[in-house]
């Protein structure tokens, strides 16, 4: 009896973190597809659509294949994230300059 609840606790705890994951990966593909792609060749990293496919397999094969492939799926993700994620955004320009006073070509 107590195993069998330690059991259901554990198993609705892994999918907790698994959902967690797949809605991370999720808004990581957004922000990808969301980057232009002259950003990518301009912070020097994989082009644009080589990140959405990568990502893309990542999300499947964390839906379709299970834990290693989440591991991987995680990694993947991570690193786009910390990686070429601030790259992109320093190639492009912060969107939000709120209460600065910078124009497009610098502070005025």
């Amino acid at each position: 009896m107590i195993g069998s609840a330690l059991r259901d606790g554990l198993t609705s705890f892994l999918a907790i973190i698994s959902l967690a994951v797949l809605v991370g990966q999720i808004v990581v593909l957004v922000d990808a597809a969301l980057r232009r792609e002259d950003a990518y060749r301009a912070a020097g990293k994989l082009t644009k659509p080589g990140w959405l496919i990568i990502l893309t397999v990542a999300i499947a094969a964390n839906m379709l294949l299970g834990l290693l492939f989440t591991i991987i799926g995680v990694v993947v993700a991570m690193v786009y994230w910390v990686d070429v994620r601030p790259a992109l955004k320093e190639v492009s320009g912060s969107k939000r300059k709120t209460g600065s006073n910078q124009g497009p070509y610098g502070p005025w």
